[in-house]
């Protein structure tokens, strides 16, 4: 894969559609770059959820699922239900996992981006890693996950500061970017309340192919 200082203008337009929503088989490749540059903000997001055993999980854009055990390994008697915009990551994610399928009942649903396709007060704890950029409407999103979470339940959301984002040349097309002010003046518009947020930094090899400083954050909200 061409590092993005190779590429096009239209190539790096392309690449962000992909980082969006990945298909094709550029969209096998790009999902598991992701999974590679993104593995540790998954697992901060998922230890930072405080699961307990018999959970019903939620994880919004979930790509190709390669960490699931990694969840599993925290508690292996939850219930884990997968959210993606993709049919790729979801078709992908169901063939790396059926394992957990067949032996404790995961599902991998595909959902248009906006209605969360399971009843009120269902789940226990929600998860989503760096989707937020791309979410159409984020207070009714917002409300969407606190309509299926049950009471007393937490949502960690978890984002790449604004500061590292723009500087990627593919953030531009598509993308909202956040920082900590913004992210907290978003949950005041919903019912959530914000329980606690941990900043995290790590270096990584980006996806322009050198190694940079990443922030991030992992918000916790409860209902």
């Amino acid at each position: 894969m061409k590092t993005v200082q190779e590429l096009s203008e239209t190539e790096i337009k392309e690449l962000a559609e992909q980082l969006s929503c990945p298909n094709g088989k550029k969209g096998i490749d790009i999902a598991n770059l992701m999974n590679e540059t993104n593995i540790s903000m998954t697992l901060q997001t998922a230890n930072a959820l405080k699961i307990a055993d018999y959970d019903i999980i939620l994880e919004i854009g979930h790509g190709n699922c390669e960490h699931l055990s990694r969840l599993f390994d925290i508690k292996q008697t939850i219930k884990y239900n997968g959210l993606e915009i993709s049919e790729l990551m979801r078709e992908e994610a169901i063939h790396i996992n059926q394992f957990f399928i067949k032996e404790n009942g995961a599902t991998f649903t595909l959902y248009n981006g906006e209605q969360i396709p399971f009843q009120d007060h269902y789940f226990d704890k929600i998860m989503t890693v760096n989707t937020i950029y791309f979410w159409r409407n984020p207070t009714t999103f917002l409300n969407e996950l606190y309509r299926v979470l049950k009471g007393n339940g937490r949502v960690n959301i978890t984002y790449a500061h604004k500061d590292f984002m723009e500087k990627l040349p593919f953030t531009k097309y598509g993308f909202t970017l956040y920082d900590d002010e913004k992210i907290v003046e978003l949950i005041r518009k919903s019912p959530f309340k914000i329980e606690k947020k941990t900043t995290f930094t790590e270096t990584i090899t980006s996806k322009t192919g050198t190694a940079v400083e990443r922030f991030f954050s992992v918000v916790s909200l409860i209902k």
